[in-house]
């Protein structure tokens, strides 16, 4: 689902050129009032230019015509700046809409009757409707894997290549239609309705047409609307008085319609008004370039101010595996010998853990190339009520297990367990890590120590985070004890310890009660409510249906560490905005010294004092600044889809720092290219 840069696409390009000129249409023009204004504006020189053809003359007709066609095309701009963020929305939902085909769907009556099929359309299934998807099969339609387990390709989906594992319980049990299964099978419960699917959402919502306006998007807009309206008084205002004066002073009014249409342009906020809309699709579009469907432009803002963040230790801040660290042996066993009990009581233990222990003995003892079949090897499964498993061979017991386990599994047979392996035991549960002991004959040889390995780079993760003024939360199934070991490892602020659904939900609505905004990722059923109740609620795709629903992101890697992404992408969001707001407004009270002083000087003497810039004539400085009007929203296009760079420092001095930069730079550019604009329309005859 990835796409090109929307400036290095000719066709992106293209469509974007087109588009501007589609949105031109009044209906559209309506929804960014700052701008239908600059449109009405547009409407009225023309309007103006027109009669000056019949001698009916406001202002030169070569002038008017001038400003019309620059408003005409400030107009434009502004749609191509909002265009070509749409864009790359529609880029990724013409990719997506060749995922979505209209397949072969095989529907059985129930699991127990597999061999009853029905070959029916995909675009007639319905929710809980049952199907079987071999490999090879495309999965017709988003469900439930209620039986089976098979390697699927969701590439179309992603973009990633490696297929996944999807299978009958637990949390990697939802699928999506458009996805291919490559090997195996399964039977797949459809839980959304034709035209609903999770697809269909994703299309929608990156071609824009689901795109809302967010609470502080419609309150900048609101802001921008009063300040236009404030210069239409104004506006009027000065051109009732400047008749006033002019009949006063018994010379005709130097100031046309035109003219104070162009200057009420130039004042209003244009700049952030045509570039406003093409932010907040533009963040989106980041969102979605990261693999993270956004459901709102609000969970994206939302994720701009969060300043509590709630993770899942285990695939977030841990590989999700505990791992086999070390052997310690105890009464006078050698290590060697333990681990070699300890590897043979795991060479059928499939488990992540189980294979740490055999790989761990191999490096340490270069014990390998074992013949199971000629040692006639018995192994003993692990059981959650014997919570151990083992090997019996040649006359010889191994078994390995939690400790309580492997204590009655030897009391029971008449053996002594070891006093110094319980004090191993709580040792290293004290430090975060989880006791494996062997026994061999009823006899302790020691404790395999397994530890969940923090991911390489988390710890520097958290303390940017820090610095940006968020506190993490780990999140944990582990007691306290282990919780504890593990989050000082980490580098976490603070830990939930034996997390309960009830728990997860407890704490997010303590931290709003304060104040508080909260991001949370979660991917199982038992996730889901603490997921609705977040502030931004990231669901792994891989996750169930319930949390998919419940939150209001979907990251389509399943990568939980996709949250601190997400939180600088929102960060990123508001600043932009904030970032060309204050530069747009900066670039008006700038303006007014281009445009007031050579207008008025005629009238008012005493502001000539006020022409700093030196403008040629009373024309050109309107032209000039109507013209940089016009050129500065292009030259701000790249900034709003890139973004303002974002940098792990605390609010306040990045405000100030964006201030200085944006405020000074919004005041200075118009001296410096409206002067620029001025001395080529006088050095081409043009003014």
């Amino acid at each position: 689902m990835k796409t090109k840069n929307a400036f290095v696409d000719k066709k992106m390009l293209t469509r974007a050129i087109r588009d501007s000129f589609v949105k031109l249409n009044p209906k559209t023009q309506l929804d960014n009032p700052v701008m239908f204004l600059v449109y009405v504006s547009a409407i009225l020189t023309t309007g103006l230019w027109i009669f000056s053809l019949f001698g009916l003359k406001d202002a030169p007709s070569s002038y008017t015509l001038a400003i019309a066609i620059i408003l005409w095309f400030t107009c434009l701009f502004a749609n191509f700046a909002e265009a070509i963020a749409e864009g790359r929305g529609k880029a990724q939902a013409d990719s997506l809409r060749a995922a979505k085909k209209d397949v072969e769907a095989y529907r059985i009556a129930s699991i127990d009757r597999k061999d009853q099929i029905t070959t029916v359309s995909s675009s007639i299934l319905k929710k809980g409707d049952l199907v079987l998807v071999k490999a090879g099969q495309q999965i017709p339609g988003d469900g439930e894997v209620i039986e089976g387990a098979a390697s699927v390709d969701e590439s179309a989906i992603t973009g990633e290549s490696a297929p996944v594992i999807r299978e009958a319980g637990g949390d990697r049990s939802a699928v999506t239609g458009g996805t291919m299964v490559l090997s195996d099978w399964i039977v797949v419960q459809i839980t959304s309705e034709a035209g609903q699917s999770f697809l269909d959402k994703m299309i929608a919502m990156v071609e824009g047409a689901a795109r809302k306006k967010t609470p502080n998007e419609i309150a900048l807009q609101i802001f921008l609307i009063a300040l236009s309206i404030i210069f239409i008084l104004v506006t009027m205002s000065l051109y009732t008085y400047s008749i006033f004066s002019a009949k006063q002073a018994g010379i005709d009014n130097p100031t046309s319609v035109t003219t104070l249409v162009a200057l009420l342009v130039c004042l209003a906020p244009t700049t952030i008004g045509a570039l406003l809309s093409a932010i907040g699709i533009a963040g989106m579009s980041r969102l979605n370039q990261a693999n993270v469907l956004a459901m709102s432009g609000r969970a994206i803002e939302a994720a701009g101010d969060v300043d509590i963040l709630m993770l899942d230790k285990t695939g977030t801040i841990t590989l999700g595996n505990r791992q086999a660290t070390a052997f310690i042996p105890v009464d006078g066993v050698s290590e060697q010998e333990l681990a070699d009990a300890a590897q043979l009581s795991s060479l059928a233990d499939e488990t992540p853990e189980g294979r740490s222990v055999v790989i761990l003995a191999k490096e340490k003892f270069n014990i390998r190339e074992r013949n199971l079949t000629d040692q006639k090897m018995n192994f003993i499964p692990f059981t959650a009520k014997t919570r151990m498993s083992g090997v019996d061979y040649a006359g010889n017991e191994i078994r390995k297990g939690a400790a309580q386990a492997i204590r009655e599994y030897i009391e029971n047979a008449g053996g002594v367990y070891s006093e110094q392996c319980d004090q191993i035991v709580q040792e290293i549960a004290r430090v975060g890590g989880t006791p494996l002991v062997v026994a061999k004959n009823h006899q302790v040889l020691g404790v395999i120590h397994l530890k969940d390995i923090i991911k390489q780079g988390v710890q520097e993760k958290f303390a940017d985070l820090r610095k940006m003024g968020i506190k993490t939360i780990m999140i944990t199934g582990d007691n306290p004890m282990t919780a504890a070991a593990i989050a000082a490892e980490a580098g976490v602020d603070d830990f939930l310890a034996e997390a309960t659904p009830e728990g997860k939900l407890s704490m997010i609505r303590d931290f709003q009660a304060k104040g508080h905004l909260v991001a949370m990722t979660g991917d199982g059923t038992n996730d889901a409510p603490a997921l609705a109740q977040a502030d931004v609620a990231v669901a792994m795709n891989t996750g169930t249906q319930a949390a998919k629903e419940a939150g209001n992101m979907v990251d389509l890697d399943s990568s939980p560490t996709k949250l601190i992404d997400i939180v600088r992408i929102g960060k990123q969001l508001l600043m932009t905005r904030g970032s060309l707001t204050t530069f747009s407004i900066a670039n008006d009270v700038a303006k007014y010294f281009a445009i007031i002083p050579a207008l008025f000087t005629g009238l008012y003497p005493g502001l000539a004092a006020m022409n700093i810039m030196g403008l040629h004539s009373p024309q050109s400085a309107v032209l000039s600044a109507i013209i940089y009007n016009a050129l500065i929203i292009v030259a701000l296009i790249p900034l709003a889809l890139k973004g303002v760079k974002y940098r792990e420092v605390p609010a306040g001095k990045l405000l100030s720092s964006n201030l200085f930069v944006y405020g000074l730079g919004g005041f200075i550019a118009p001296f410096i290219f409206v002067k620029l604009i001025d001395m080529l329309l006088v050095a081409f005859g043009l003014a």
